[in-house]
């Protein structure tokens, strides 16, 4: 009887010990792996005088060191195009595939600032920069490299290039969090702009300056698991 008082109290406070345990993680929990993808809207900026909106699609893989502090393997997919071939003096103008991969680093405000006093801080937690390295790779579908209103002039260059490039990102994630507290689920609004080290995504080599083009994008990460905690409590 003795034994079996004992061993039903050692559950007993086994079972509060462990739900106590479990309590103290809800909200400082997150997972250190995430996959998403995203859609946004490119402008190009080289050898042409016009600048024209293409699209793009992108794919990413997370790993999350801290609930903050992310390093991000992405793949990118889209177009670019530029120039007006009847409107520019060169005559200049092309279009082109592209694909691109990439590995960036991603700092957000949460990591260095104390958000647990101030809404405001709270707000700016999400706030992230970012830089990295990539490489992409370009093929043109449509050029034009004689002018229309100065003849004979002609604009040399490749129809096919790979370069590498810096992507340079500020951004905001909204957080969307489950039942235990914990960010599942993230939306992620940024503008990126791709240093090229090249003059040749253009099809066109002239001039110094090399070429480089700017991106608005809008996406959405889910977490994959790999759960662990962090030093403060996440959500506030």
């Amino acid at each position: 009887m003795a034994k079996l008082i004992v061993r039903t109290l050692f559950l007993t406070i086994l079972t509060c010990f462990t739900a106590v345990m479990a309590k103290a993680q809800v909200g400082y929990d997150y997972s250190q792996y995430d996959v998403g993808f995203s859609a946004g809207m490119n402008q190009f900026y080289g050898d042409v005088l016009t600048s024209k909106t293409t699209r793009g699609v992108s794919f990413n893989f997370d790993y999350n060191q801290t609930a903050y502090v992310n390093y991000i393997f992405e793949a990118q997919f889209g177009k670019l195009a530029g120039g007006d071939m009847n409107l520019d003096l060169t005559g200049r103008q092309f279009n082109a595939d592209y694909n691109y991969y990439a590995v960036r680093f991603q700092l957000q405000g949460g990591e260095v600032i104390d958000y647990s006093q101030s809404k405001a801080a709270n707000f700016f937690k999400n706030l992230y920069i970012g830089a990295g390295v990539g490489m992409i790779f370009n093929t043109i579908t449509s050029i034009n490299r004689y002018s229309v209103q100065v003849p004979g002039y002609y604009t040399p260059g490749v129809n096919k290039s790979k370069e590498f490039f810096i992507p340079a990102r500020l951004g905001y994630e909204f957080k969307l969090y489950n039942k235990y507290q914990r960010p599942d689920v993230k939306i992620d609004i940024g503008y990126q702009y791709n240093f090229v080290y090249g003059d040749n995504l253009d099809g066109f080599r002239t001039g110094n300056l090399h070429d480089a083009f700017a991106q608005i994008s809008l996406g959405v990460k889910f977490s994959l698991g790999g759960v662990t905690s962090y030093r403060k409590q996440v959500p506030y």
